[in-house]
Formats: C-alpha cells, structure tokens, sequence
C-alpha cells in the first residue's frame, strides 16, 4: 500500500509486533472494573479499529476470554505469552471492531483521547481534560 499512514507497537519484551492502518474509529479512556483489571492500573486506554487495520507483524497472541462485569458480555484479551502485556482485545458487542492497548504503542502520542467513559467506577481523584466528553456509564448508543 503505497503513502498508507499506519502506527507501530508491541509488547514490553519485544515477542509481539503489531501495525494499525488509517485511523482509529474512536480512542477512549475506560474506567470499569474489567479494564483496571485488565491492564493493572486506573483505567484502561483503548484505540478502537476495523479488525481488518490491525496487522501483526511479529510473535503469537495468547488469548484470554472474560466477561465484563457490567455489561455479562465477552471480551477475548490478546496479549504476549512471554511477558504478559495486553497488547488488543476483540468485544462480543463490537463484531469487527479491535481495541488496541494505547501505551502499547511506540509513540503513544499520536493519539487523542475523545471520551472518559464508566467514569461512576472511577477514583475519586481523577481529573477530566476540558476538551474531552466524560460519560458515568459506557457510549452512548448513535
């Protein structure tokens, strides 16, 4: 694909190699209970693409199937059999959509975060940037 804009990551050990295409459909800052589970830390930071934009390039995915606590629908978590760092996720109620670990990434700044969402799960001490939609439960349906 000539003059194609893509973004580049991987895993803390290096094993598994990823590259996303174009650009994401959303990027959002999650604050539910499954994603500070799932990544260890306050909330989880996803960058949602077509299934299609995301390419590995490097290593196999060990897949770990849960279900959210809010919602009782599935999420498969990929992530490095060696080092363990969650690396994408598919969700059952986003057939065809991956989310992407945001600090997975080479340079995680390329990205711009548009929502907070199940900030109701949040701590008490978060602070939300003016220029970003904050929702106490999850999107919105449009």
């Amino acid at each position: 694909m000539l003059n194609e804009h893509f973004h580049e990551g991987g895993c803390q050990c290096g094993a598994i190699r990823f590259r996303t295409h174009h650009q994401p459909l959303r990027v959002i800052a999650c604050h539910c209970k499954t994603c500070k589970q799932r990544t260890g830390s306050d909330y989880g930071m996803g960058i949602y693409f077509d299934e299609g934009d995301v390419e590995f390039t490097k290593g196999a995915t060990q897949i770990f199937e849960f279900h959210s606590d809010e919602s009782g629908r599935w999420v498969r978590a990929e992530f490095c059999q060696h080092c363990g760092s969650t690396i994408s996720w598919t969700l059952e109620m986003r057939p065809g959509v991956r989310g992407v670990a945001g600090g997975s990434y080479d340079d995680p700044n390329w990205f711009n975060v548009e929502a907070h969402i199940w900030t109701s799960s949040a701590r008490t001490d978060v602070a939300y940037p003016d220029n970003v939609k904050v929702y106490e439960k999850g999107l919105p349906s449009s």
